[in-house]
């Protein structure tokens, strides 16, 4: 990546609209804020609030209309094609509500795809026993509950070991006891693996165990706070 700037990544003055004329929804709208290295970052607010949006052009899936997002000194709308999918490939790590596991490969085969993009990958096998997958590496995922599927997503995208690991809603699908398994994984891997963790979620109560929280409202930051005081996602309750 780029030389070292204040902040690992930085978001400034985006805008973002879908449609024209009559159709036309502004979705973001003027929006910024800064993430640090090895940050949990939450991007907090309601549906329709612009949190996917903000997630996909991180990602470098979608762009922005003005405004740009730096990462490590390197403008990602400065980025062609070839170099924007590399940057996915080596520096992203994306874990989804739905899991798109591959169906006819094992768990330990499903998290060994995201090995061959890396030129550095974790170690699988620490990596499986600290997913608590050790067990189940030679199921398929239709042996798999829906937390441990979500794991495996993880696995997937985090074995690549990339700088920035996006969540977006990783909890949606899962029941609470679930939701709360995975978020304690979340908070393990941020702390073994220092990857900056980017996760939009409605979920107010997961702000708490986050070092960084933005809440979103119509397209605008409405707060940028950090916590002093985090708690741990075993102690969370909604």
């Amino acid at each position: 990546m780029g030389e070292n700037y204040q902040h690992f990544m930085e978001v400034h003055d985006l805008y973002k609209s879908f449609g024209s004329g009559d159709t036309r929804q502004d979705v973001l709208r003027g929006l910024s804020f800064s993430v640090d290295r090895g940050e949990f970052c939450v991007l907090l607010g309601p549906s329709g609030s612009g949190k996917s949006t903000l997630l996909n052009i991180i990602g470098g899936i979608d762009s922005a209309d003005s405004g740009y997002v730096m990462i490590d000194g390197d403008r990602l709308g400065n980025m062609n094609e070839k170099a924007l999918s590399l940057y996915r490939r080596r520096h992203l790590g994306y874990v989804f509500q739905l899991y798109n596991l591959i169906a006819n490969l094992s768990v330990r085969e499903n998290i060994e795809v995201g090995a061959y993009l890396s030129d550095h990958p974790l170690d699988i096998d620490d990596l499986l026993k600290t997913l608590g997958l050790w067990e189940h590496r030679h199921k398929m995922p239709n042996q798999l509950s829906g937390g441990q599927q979500q794991r495996v997503s993880i696995g997937r995208a985090i074995v690549k070991n990339p700088d920035i690991l996006l969540c977006d809603e990783p909890t949606g699908a899962l029941d609470y006891t679930t939701s709360k398994e995975i978020l304690q994984l979340i908070e393990e891997v941020n702390r073994k693996y220092g990857n900056t963790i980017i996760m939009v979620t409605h979920n107010e109560p997961i702000q708490q165990m986050a070092d960084h929280v933005i809440k979103l409202r119509d397209g605008v930051v409405r707060t940028d706070t950090r916590n002093e005081t985090k708690i741990h996602a075993s102690e969370l309750e909604w």
